[in-house]
């Protein structure tokens, strides 16, 4: 059952978080995530720059039990990526809303509206695992 689910952010059915300022969304993974991959190993995501289209991958997280893809929550430009987190992905499991890994320039705002809540996300997670 997920338990740390911080009310301000939104989030992915699969497993990503998002922190929403203006027409910049912040995109990590969920502790729900990080606690079901076990300890993370590795993370890539793309440079500052790339296009992402909403539904595709943009990264992986590889943990000592398995690799996952990273799926963009919206459409946009990434214009941040933390070298931190690639450099140590253990954060992750330590601080998993406190790890964010890229922002993105938002093309079309109206995608987050695909987004779900803290209480959806509970939800998903307590009948979808």
């Amino acid at each position: 059952m997920a338990t740390n689910i911080p009310a301000n952010l939104k989030y992915t059915k699969e497993h990503e978080w998002t922190l929403i300022e203006g027409d910049t969304i912040t995109v990590g993974i969920t502790d729900f995530a990080q606690s079901a991959l076990g300890d993370i190993v590795f993370v890539e995501v793309p440079d500052v720059g790339s296009d992402l289209k909403l539904g595709s991958t943009f990264g992986v997280v590889e943990s000592i039990k398995s690799v996952s893809d990273l799926y963009a929550p919206v459409s946009g430009e990434v214009i941040a990526k933390n070298s931190d987190v690639e450099g140590s992905p253990e954060k992750i499991n330590s601080d998993a809303y406190g790890s964010w890994l890229i922002k993105v320039k938002m093309k079309d705002l109206s995608e987050i509206d695909k987004l779900m809540t803290a209480e959806q996300y509970q939800e998903f997670c307590n009948t979808s695992h």
